[in-house]
């Protein structure tokens, strides 16, 4: 894609969310798009290869959740990827501070390649599985924010995101529609980890009939020690 089409779609799709970004931010995007597609043509990082799509799916999806966030938050992308919604993010709002977290080293490199290619600052990535991160005294309630897409089922999700979230922090889970039934089963899970729901958001994504479930929760207290279990553990034995 051109970049001046490129730059209508983008603006065409913020403009539904109340967004503007100046050139350099669009530009980063643009960047951004490109590095994906080359590099997804060595290491499989993402069945979204369409650039109209990339657009829609990757970045105004992650995007979405800019209004929930804060200047200078510390915030970890938990299951990253490909780097989504983190990075996305951290182009929004410069004053953020981010880690993207993800269990494959071949995407941690991708995620190392785009940082340094776009000159972002205060982000870094962490090679680890979310249940090991969460257990480490250096991330473990030391964010202020953990965001994920579409990586687990709720239950599995949260014990994965609240041990690194701070007591009075935030956890962002963003899920697709009919979401209804995991946040049933993930009742037990957020009481045990020491969270509450605060809200639940369902929108559609601008100009499609994409919806998504944004699933917003409070940390109330701290993480009780036994909690995230040993790697493997809360997806086959979900809390419940």
């Amino acid at each position: 894609m051109e970049y001046n089409e490129f730059v209508k779609q983008m603006e065409k799709h913020l403009e539904q969310l109340n967004m503007v970004l100046d050139e350099e931010k669009i530009k980063k995007f643009y960047t951004y798009m490109n590095i994906l597609i080359s590099e997804n043509e060595k290491v499989n990082l993402t069945a979204i290869t369409e650039p109209r799509e990339i657009v829609l799916k990757h970045f105004i999806d992650s995007i979405t959740i800019c209004s929930l966030i804060k200047e200078e938050d510390r915030i970890i992308d938990v299951g990253t990827g490909a780097g989504f919604p983190g990075i996305p993010l951290k182009i929004v709002d410069n004053t953020i501070n981010v880690t993207l977290l993800d269990s494959l080293n071949k995407r941690i490199n991708f995620l190392n390649l785009v940082i340094n290619k776009l000159e972002l600052k205060n982000i870094g990535t962490i090679h680890s599985r979310a249940e090991d991160a969460g257990n480490n005294k250096e991330y473990r309630e030391k964010y202020d924010v953990a965001v994920s897409r579409a990586v687990a089922p709720l239950p599995v999700l949260l014990e994965y995101m609240v041990p690194l979230v701070k007591q009075k922090g935030k956890i962002i889970c963003m899920k697709g529609p009919n979401s209804k039934q995991e946040i049933e089963d993930a009742k037990e899970a957020i009481k045990v980890l020491g969270a509450e729901i605060e809200d639940i958001k369902e929108i559609k994504l601008p100009f499609s009939d994409i919806e998504r479930t944004i699933i917003i929760i409070n940390k109330s207290k701290n993480t009780p020690k036994e909690y995230p279990r040993k790697a493997g553990i809360p997806t086959k034995n979900p809390i419940n």
